[in-house]
């Protein structure tokens, strides 16, 4: 009895074993290697995945790709488009609402297909479904989204490729390049408003508890232009909590934002107190951003200072010389920079020579 259930034990083993290793996924190569390019715009990524076959001398497009949607004989379609790559779905991720072509898509991963227009042109579709084989089972119930766009001819492209041959702050280009064909759609991205909802995410979290983050938060809505959002957030790095303090940085800050909505006394008395925590390339700085800002009085007061401060520190007499151009004092320009000339040392002296060239013709050096 012992015999017969130790080879019935076998035999079960033998099974068990065998079905497992019918059932396992074996790893080989595809013959349309797979690939995958991402580019990122602002803080969003574009992922786009695909399989990747070549031309191999064969007429591709209306022949192997053929024009508008067509029954391929297997799966579900009946009016299916071009896989736009090799076989499972070609996808394409946003990692946050963007807009293609114009068009509005919310974040996510989307099957990619294309139908191509034999008189030149093509229709872009993002499926709901990226998880197909191909574009046998493409159901137009599951778009997303679809953009007309404009095909190009372009050089001999062997192996289908996707990339982002034009990428600027706010927006990016796709490409699909096979064969002598070029299939480009653009997307862009609110990349200000995604990044300061992710910014009031932030801090929430554990970023909120670290005073520089939000100097840097409030910095970023400055340059953003949302100025009562960087006000906001720069007045939680100087009071009210419990990491609050004011430094040259919180404060210099806050008076260019000040300065820029037009509250100029406000944000003359915030250089004041910013000026007694800088050190003298700081104030330098806040000086000439004065300058900048149009307020030329107050920069050469605060430029003045900075010379006795800094002992005489050859920048800061090169800022008071920049103070005293902008206010058209050119004969006080002109000492102030040969002070700073003589304390200078070599490698700067070719620049400081050029600005003096300038303001002994009359010229403003900012």
């Amino acid at each position: 009895m012992k015999q017969f259930n130790l080879f019935t034990s076998c035999i079960v083993g033998a099974i068990l074993l065998f079905t497992s290793q019918t059932n396992a996924q074996l790893q080989t190569p595809e013959g349309s290697q797979r690939a995958q390019v991402m580019q990122r715009v602002g803080i969003t990524n574009i992922t786009i995945d695909y399989g990747r076959p070549s031309v191999k001398e064969r007429e591709i497009w209306g022949k192997l790709v053929p024009y508008g949607y067509n029954n391929l004989g297997f799966g579900t379609s009946k009016a299916a488009p071009w896989r736009a790559g090799a076989n499972m779905n070609t996808t394409v991720e946003f990692s946050h609402d963007v807009k293609v072509e114009g068009k509005d898509i919310k974040a996510g991963k989307y099957g990619l297909h294309i139908a191509l227009k034999e008189g030149g042109g093509a229709t872009i579709i993002f499926s709901n479904n990226s998880n197909s084989w191909g574009s046998y089972f493409y159901d137009e119930k599951e778009d997303a989204l679809r953009v007309d766009v404009q095909t190009k001819e372009t050089a001999h492209t062997e192996i289908l490729t996707f990339l982002f041959p034009k990428v600027e702050a706010d927006n990016a280009t796709a490409v699909l390049r096979w064969e002598k064909k070029e299939i480009p759609f653009n997307i862009q991205v609110k990349v200000t408003d995604i990044v300061l909802e992710g910014i009031k995410s932030d801090m929430r979290n554990a970023a909120g508890f670290t005073q520089s983050n939000w100097d840097n938060a409030a910095t970023y809505a400055y340059n953003a232009g949302e100025l009562d959002l960087a006000l906001e957030w720069v007045n939680s790095s100087i009071r009210g909590n419990f990491f609050s303090k004011e430094t040259f940085s919180n404060l210099a800050l806050k008076s260019q934002i000040l300065v820029k909505q037009g509250k100029t006394e406000e944000a003359m008395k915030t250089v004041d107190k910013a000026v007694t925590l800088g050190n003298p390339s700081e104030v330098y700085q806040l000086g000439t951003g004065l300058i900048d800002l149009g307020h030329k009085d107050k920069a050469l007061e605060v430029l003045k200072n900075n010379v006795k401060n800094s002992n005489g520190a050859w920048p800061s007499n090169y800022g008071l010389a920049r103070a005293y151009a902008a206010n058209g004092d050119y004969k006080n320009a002109i000492k102030s920079l040969n002070t700073s000339m003589e304390k200078a040392p070599e490698q700067f002296k070719l620049r400081l020579t050029g600005a003096l060239a300038k303001l002994k013709k009359g010229e403003d050096i900012n």
